[in-house]
């Protein structure tokens, strides 16, 4: 089974399942002297943890994270960093009925049909829970990025719920307000309505879903390639690994179908002198007028912000009754999944889109050359100042 590593140069391989002991992840590529603050990691799983509102699931698991490795007197190495986050609150037995009746849409069967066996606690490996460990990692990679010279900013928020779509805001509006309820809404009139559709599903014993818009600001023109490593085609693959995720685009998105030419296309104009690179020319850059492109042309980062949406299901797990068929039994039979689970999923799934936006960012980074990917230059503490490679204690 190998699809549980991301990335090329900065690599994240993960571990655990729902009910299982814990959750673990290695994030290799880090470069040496990044200054690593755990705290900044606890804060970014608190986001993501359960139980943080009414309108999330009651599991309460602390989320509290463990760093095993790859940091020295609060610096990185350059060797993998190991963390480790205990599961505290699995109740398994609610699961029993399911062993061998799929609960409906859930990746019961297809497990138990490619492995011949599953982890049939609470989903086991398929479970959402698994995205700790990506939030863990994208708080390591934001870190990189704050120590290199870009000030790259990632930022998302949920601009629908079912049919309650948020107003324009602007990226510093979802800065601002985002976090600011529960929905995590930058609307937050919407973020009201959106709050009451929630809980009336909730009341019912239903679910729904939802989209979120995410942008990325501060990226460097010239990252991807054409085809395969092209940046949206591993902007996909990072949103799509999202359990739920059902739609991702970018720019116009598919709003792009209804354009003509003439209307999407953007002319070309000089900017102001000065390129993203810093580096100043008598004429400037090219640069396109607008951005419906929505910062990808050809594959590659233009420089200018990349925006767009990735949307959400209804989450699977409902009270309703429903109907399944036991493979071991023949019988076809009516069900009731019981337990805590989530009433809607992109509310939580905020901090998850935006750590799977920074690893991709942060890794075509590494590979464009942009930040070192041994050292990052300027995080560099008191303890290394005399450092010296060729000297013999660092033979």
């Amino acid at each position: 089974m190998n699809g549980n590593r991301f990335g090329r140069l900065f690599q994240v391989t993960t571990y655990g399942e729902s009910h299982g002991e814990a959750m673990g992840v290695t994030v290799s590529g880090v470069p040496a002297g990044v200054e690593l603050d755990r705290e900044a990691i606890q804060a970014q799983l608190d986001r993501r943890k359960p139980g943080q509102s009414m309108i999330t699931t009651s599991r309460g698991e602390p989320d509290e994270v463990t760093i095993n490795s790859g940091v020295q007197d609060g610096y990185t190495t350059g060797t993998p960093i190991g963390m480790v986050i205990q599961n505290k609150d699995a109740r398994s037995g609610k699961y029993e009925p399911y062993i061998t009746a799929p609960r409906p849409s859930h990746g019961d069967y297809t497990y138990s049909a490619k492995f011949g066996t599953r982890n049939w606690g609470g989903g086991g490996r398929s479970s959402a829970r698994e995205t700790v460990n990506w939030v863990a990692a994208g708080a390591v990679a934001e870190q990189v990025l704050d120590a290199s010279p870009y000030d790259v900013e990632i930022k998302a928020h949920v601009n629908r719920i079912g049919d309650v779509e948020a107003g324009p805001v602007t990226f510093e509006e979802i800065l601002e307000h985002s976090e600011e309820n529960a929905v995590r809404c930058a609307d937050p009139e919407a973020a009201a309505e959106m709050q009451e559709l929630i809980e009336r599903y909730q009341r019912e014993g239903d679910s729904i879903g939802g989209s979120i818009y995410f942008e990325c600001r501060g990226v460097p023109r010239g990252l991807g390639a054409p085809r395969f490593d092209s940046f949206p085609a591993r902007l996909g693959q990072a949103m799509f690994s999202i359990p739920a995720t059902t739609a991702v685009e970018y720019g116009l998105g598919k709003e792009a179908s209804a354009a003509a030419g003439k209307d999407r296309n953007e002319d070309w104009t000089f900017d102001d002198g000065e390129s993203f690179d810093h580096v100043v020319s008598d004429e400037g850059d090219p640069v396109p007028v607008g951005n419906d492109h929505g910062g990808l042309q050809g594959g590659i980062t233009t420089g200018e912000p990349i925006y767009g949406e990735a949307t959400w299901h209804a989450p699977t797990s409902i009270p309703k009754k429903q109907r399944s068929a036991d493979w071991e039994t023949g019988e076809e039979k009516e069900v009731q999944v019981v337990g805590r689970h989530d009433p809607v999923l992109p509310p939580r799934a905020v901090p998850v889109v935006e750590a799977m936006l920074t690893l991709t960012v942060l890794d075509f980074m590494l590979l464009a050359g942009r930040i070192n990917p041994d050292r990052v230059d300027g995080a560099v503490g008191e303890y290394d100042t005399e450092y010296h490679p060729s000297s013999p204690q660092n033979e």
